[in-house]
């Protein structure tokens, strides 16, 4: 019980994630993947801490 109000505070840092990232993400072009970047895309950036924003390559 002792150990609780020190992991509490960590709890909500870990889960609390980057509010937005993911509209950036959309604005800069991008598309969050929860799986990772499929084949021919490249990470530009993180949507949330483990979620890649991937931008589809462009062709031409």
């Amino acid at each position: 019980m002792k150990i609780l109000f020190l992991l509490f505070p960590f709890f909500l840092l870990f889960l609390q994630g980057a509010a937005g990232n993911d509209i950036r993400c959309t604005i800069e072009g991008g598309r969050c993947r929860f799986g990772g970047c499929q084949f021919a895309e490249k990470q530009i950036g993180k949507c949330y801490r483990i979620v890649p924003c991937c931008s589809s390559p462009v062709w031409g």
